[in-house]
This record gives C-alpha cells, sequence and structure tokens, in this order.
C-alpha cells in the first residue's frame, strides 16, 4: 500500500477544490483495503474513489483518506445474460464503453458519468431513464463496525432516489466490488428520456444501437458541460450540486412546475427548474470575494470553478440558492455530493 503525507486533496476532486489530508493510503488489493480499516478503526477513515462526488473543505480533513484503486472485472455469461463482478476502483466510464464494445446492455446511458465503480450504489447513479438498481444483484463491502467481509443483496442496498443504505449509513461500509446482470444484444434497453429519445432521432420506447445511445449520451453531457475536460473550467464540477426535489403530495408547486408522480405517493419535480425560477441564470456568480465560483455556462445544476476559486465560495453560493428557492417555493434543496470537513 502506498503512503504518502500531507496531500492536497483538491488534485483528487472533479471541481479542483479542498486542503490536505495528513496521510493518504492508496490501496490497490483488497489486503491493502482491510488493513488500512482495520488500522484506522478508532481514528475515522474517509474513503474516497475519483473524487466526482466530493467537496472538501479549504482547510482539509484530519482524519486519513483510503484511496481505492483496485481492479478487475470478472465476466460470467450464461446464455443472454452476463454477470459482471466488478471491483471499486475500476473506471465507470471505462466499464460503460467495455459494455458497448462487448454488446452487453443495461448500462449504455449510463455513459460519461465520472468516478469509479464503487461509488456508484452509494448514490444508485441514474442518467437518462437508466439506474444503477435496474442491473446491481450485489455489492460486495467491508462492514466497517464489525470489520467483516461480507456480501449485500440488492434488497439490503436500499436503492432509491440518489439514495442506498450505503449512502445512509455513511461510513459505516467500504465497497469492494459491485456485482451487476447485463443483456446479450446489439440494441440499447428501450428509451425512456424525451431529450436522449430526440438525438437519437427515435420516439420514447423505442431502441437504438448500443454505440448510437452512449454516442447520443456523451453529446448531451458535453452540451451541457458533464464529460470531464482539463481545458474546460465549465466541466470542473461535483455534477449536478442538488437532486431533484421529492415533495409530499400536498405540497403547493406552481401549476406549471414538471411533476414526476412516485410509486410511494410523493412527487419529484425539476431542481433546475426551481432554480430558474428563483432567478439564476447559467453563468450566475455570487459577488463575493474573487468571484471564482459559478454556475456552469451550460446548466444551472452545476457549481463550477473557474480556477482559483475556494470551498467557501462554493458553499456560499450554494447556500444563497437553496435558501432562494425555499423561501419562494416552500421547497429545501438537498445536495447531492458528499461535503466533508464543513457544512452547507
Amino acid at each position: 500500500m502506498r503512503i504518502d503525507h500531507d496531500v492536497p486533496l483538491a488534485a483528487l476532486t472533479t471541481l479542483r477544490l479542498g486542503g490536505p489530508t495528513p496521510v493518504l493510503l492508496t490501496a490497490e488489493s483488497d489486503d491493502d483495503v482491510i488493513a488500512a480499516v482495520h488500522q484506522h478503526h478508532r481514528t475515522g477513515l474517509l474513503i474516497i474513489g475519483g473524487g466526482s462526488n466530493l467537496v472538501v473543505a479549504d482547510d482539509g480533513v484530519t482524519v486519513p483518506v483510503l484511496k481505492v484503486a483496485t481492479t478487475g472485472v470478472d465476466v460470467q455469461m450464461t446464455g443472454d445474460e452476463v454477470s459482471l463482478t466488478v471491483a471499486a476502483g475500476e473506471s465507470w466510464d471505462a466499464l460503460v464503453n467495455r459494455a458497448v464494445d462487448e454488446g452487453w446492455t443495461g448500462i449504455e446511458a449510463l455513459s460519461g458519468i465520472p468516478g469509479l465503480v464503487g461509488a456508484t450504489p452509494i448514490q444508485n447513479v441514474g442518467a437518462y431513464g437508466q439506474e444503477l438498481s435496474e442491473v446491481c444483484t450485489a455489492v460486495d463491502v467491508i462492514d466497517r463496525e464489525s470489520g467483516r467481509a461480507h456480501t449485500m443483496t440488492a434488497a439490503e442496498c436500499a436503492f432509491g432516489y440518489r439514495s442506498s443504505t450505503f449512502k445512509s449509513a455513511q461510513d459505516r461500509y467500504v465497497v469492494m466490488r459491485v456485482r451487476l446482470r447485463l443483456a446479450r444484444g446489439t440494441q440499447g434497453q428501450p428509451t425512456r428520456y424525451a431529450e436522449l429519445a430526440e438525438q437519437l432521432g427515435i420516439a420514447e420506447g423505442d431502441t437504438a444501437p448500443l454505440r448510437s445511445v452512449r454516442e447520443a449520451v456523451l453529446d448531451v453531457r458535453r452540451s451541457k458541460a458533464m464529460v470531464l475536460d482539463d481545458a474546460d473550467h465549465d466541466t470542473w464540477s461535483a455534477g449536478s450540486f442538488f437532486t431533484n426535489p421529492l415533495v409530499s403530495a400536498d405540497t403547493a408547486l406552481p401549476p406549471d412546475a414538471p411533476r414526476w408522480p412516485q410509486p410511494d405517493g410523493r412527487t419529484k419535480t425539476s431542481a433546475a427548474w426551481l432554480i430558474q425560477r428563483a432567478g439564476f441564470t447559467r453563468g450566475f456568480g455570487e459577488p463575493v470575494g474573487r468571484g471564482a465560483i459559478a454556475l456552469s455556462s451550460k446548466h444551472v445544476l452545476a457549481l463550477t470553478n473557474r480556477g482559483d476559486g475556494t470551498t467557501a465560495e462554493l458553499l456560499s453560493l450554494a447556500r444563497l440558492i437553496r435558501d432562494s428557492v425555499k423561501d419562494r417555493f416552500g421547497v429545501e434543496l438537498q445536495p447531492e455530493p458528499r461535503i466533508v470537513g464543513t457544512r452547507l
């Protein structure tokens, strides 16, 4: 296991923000991960992967950080079914690209999502009509309370909209491997997202070749600055900063607000719609400090670092947006990324 000291975490996050950790442990094997978890059981340990869903305080963190860099993809085929067991340190988008190349369907619309495989069940990542929960059969973990390694079924993961057992029991589990069940085929799954269907030139519910779906998703994401590019500060973000709110059925939303009824009786509405109607436009930057934090010029859900921003400035803008939406609509937006060493 590699051990480094006083490492700035900004270089390990897609926001390029955050102060140092006293110790950075880089684990390239299961044994490394287990050893780090056991060694730091009492002192605490922050687990990171690709840093794409992480906001770190300007002062950094006081606990050691474990970067999971394990690799390996085990493939088992039974008829038209493809079972994958994927190490947590594998690149998610590289896995999606391989699935498209191999003719494995079920995750093609999740193209372009940054970060590592181990983070995907924590947020139950989803985009353009697909969610990880639809193909995830189990997750291999280490329970940091007991020190035991075991496999959690999909039911035990309690997947929901951008949520899971791993998110609600934050810091209890370390994801080691994710188990997926895909299908063999040349066509993607039926398209369930209007914008993607339009990009593909098909009707919602129709299918398109896997490669076409991946390229269409990447094109849509690039148009929103949601594909990482070191040279483009519009992509220096943690993706969508706020999740789409789930509100009770009796919440008095404006008549023209988007609504998606949920199985539990609640209604999902659009965070972007609320933010725009609260007066925030693309490229909006709060006039504080150096003004180096601003909303993306492509869409209002991403808070971006224009090059010399600080986490304090980022959270100041996030609070302004959250509080303005709350005052205007009575709906409190929830952050999607994990915030460590400070609070929103």
